[in-house]
């Protein structure tokens, strides 16, 4: 979201029941930018073509392929009349692919989407938002900015909260923080709300010891975990400053950012978390920013991700199975 948004692909997961929460978003952020909506499904039903010669012709598949394809599309359509995109121009795609993030991915290079909109599900009923497996590897292999929605309140003049690291742990690139505020900064103006930045930090005994020290316990002057936190304070300040957000909006905490982030979107009462994938090479994956993937699925409000510059998917633009509606 660094630049206008003009085109939103919005992933439907599960066309049986309508994703009320998705829709509304992605409706009120469309309008708010002039942006047309695509609606984009990937057929998940057993390909005819699997089975096929056993069980019928070349043309029984192809007719019945079609046919699934069809009655897909038209539960698109029919989402598409939604109240939610009142003025805003919508468009439906259902597509025969595997796997589904893989499949989305595509398609939001291919319609040059400038942002996805995926939702997450309940795994059990009446508890609180999780994320799916497809979810996490969105957040690893997609290249545009990925708005997973966890919340069902609508955005009504939201914070915006940018978890930000000016001292790039974790291998961050540079660049990142500042793209992480331009995002939230869009965001704030799309939905008239207000631009906060959170940072959270370890006091220097845990930076000493590291997590799995065994050396005896260090005794640091607290004088120095003053200045320890005031360096930092200072360092967020000046990223802060940059993007022109206030010192009454900025969240330095000191403790584990998995609670810290948690209670400061409380505090605010986020609307949307905007976070940084990064990779980290000896795992061959993506984590988010400097906090435990757990840090997502704690969180009870929207996740804004994005990648650093220069990002590549892996995910190859051929699909599985070529065959769309």
């Amino acid at each position: 979201m660094s630049g206008r948004i003009r085109h939103l692909l919005v992933a439907i997961h599960d066309l049986r029941h309508a994703p009320r929460a998705q829709l509304r978003k992605a409706g009120s952020l469309a309008r708010a930018a002039g942006a047309r909506v695509e609606l984009f499904h990937v057929i998940d039903e057993p390909d005819p073509a699997a089975s096929w010669p056993e069980t019928g012709t070349a043309e029984f598949v192809t007719r019945r392929r079609a046919a699934i394809a069809a009655g897909s599309l038209r539960k698109l359509e029919r989402l598409a009349r939604d109240p939610a995109f009142r003025g805003v121009r919508v468009s439906c795609r259902a597509s025969w692919d595997y796997p589904p993030h893989e499949a989305i991915v595509r398609r939001a290079l291919a319609s040059r989407a400038d942002l996805v909109v995926a939702a997450t599900r309940h795994h059990v009923p009446g508890a609180r938002l999780l994320l799916r497996n497809t979810d996490w590897e969105l957040i690893r292999h997609c290249p545009v900015p990925l708005l997973l929605v966890k919340s069902s309140r609508d955005y009504q003049r939201p914070a915006i909260l940018a978890a930000v690291d000016p001292f790039h742990a974790h291998a961050r690139p540079a660049d990142l923080d500042a793209r992480l505020l331009t995002a939230g900064k869009s965001c704030a103006q799309l939905l008239h709300g207000k631009l906060h930045v959170f940072h959270s930090y370890m006091p220097l005994i845990n930076v000493a010891m590291g997590p799995i020290s065994t050396a005896p316990m260090l005794t640091i002057p607290p004088e120095l975990e003053d200045e320890h936190g005031a360096q930092i304070t200072r360092a967020i300040d000046r990223l802060a400053a940059s993007a022109g957000v206030p010192r009454a909006r900025r969240h330095v905490h000191m403790g584990d950012v998995a609670g810290e982030l948690a209670a400061a979107t409380r505090d605010t009462r986020a609307g949307v978390v905007v976070m940084g994938a990064v990779s980290r090479s000896a795992l061959k994956r993506l984590f988010i920013g400097n906090a435990a993937e757990r840090v997502l699925d704690d969180l009870e409000c929207d996740v804004l991700i994005v990648k650093p510059r220069g990002f590549k998917s892996t995910v190859s633009r051929r699909p599985a199975v070529a065959a769309a509606a």
